[in-house]
């Protein structure tokens, strides 16, 4: 359970920043990983990593649901899930990471509906490409390094991020 729980915030953090304010609706949104390893070793999927923090003691789970809660982010469904308004979705920077993060991320190449992008955050940093199927519906592939546990280690991770609906239900919207 050590890497798991620092390597869904590592998720959370990389699958974020990488989306283009005006190909994309407003609203609540549902990101998924796949084919997640660590030093060429899989890890888990995100159902399985949901099913470790569904099955954490009650004040474990609702400390963790907690702390993702003030990033703006809900464990629901498949996935987390965040919320983006209309003002949020007309700037190029749609803020799904934590603002206090300290991450920081910049397109390299814009082809099309593929952009090329470098993210740098305290703990990681790495190389990655968004695909923009839809205003609703964008994938990302991302390896990097990270240091979650004191050591470097490699990974590499896709996501799916999948608009559910206009309305964000309990879910607020990143300051």
């Amino acid at each position: 359970m050590k890497i798991r729980l620092p390597l869904f915030a590592l998720v959370v953090g990389l699958a974020s920043p990488l989306v283009n304010a005006q190909m994309l609706q407003p609203g609540l949104w549902e990101l998924t990983t796949s084919n997640m390893q660590v030093d060429g070793k899989p890890l888990p999927d995100m159902g399985f990593m949901l099913g470790q923090l569904k099955n954490l003691p009650p004040e474990q789970r609702a400390m963790m649901e907690g702390v993702l809660a003030k990033q703006g982010i809900t464990v629901a469904g498949n996935g987390v899930r965040s919320c983006l308004t209309p003002e949020q979705v007309k700037t190029d920077d749609i803020p799904l990471q934590d603002p206090q993060s300290g991450c920081t991320q910049k397109i390299t190449d814009r082809s099309g509906n593929v952009w090329k992008f470098q993210f740098s955050c305290p703990k990681a940093q790495g190389t990655g490409e968004a695909t923009f199927l839809s205003d609703r519906e964008f994938t990302t592939k991302v390896n990097g390094t990270f240091n979650a546990s004191g050591v470097q280690q490699q990974g590499s991770m896709n996501t799916r991020a999948v608009w559910l609906g206009n309305d964000c239900g309990t879910v607020k919207p990143r300051s």
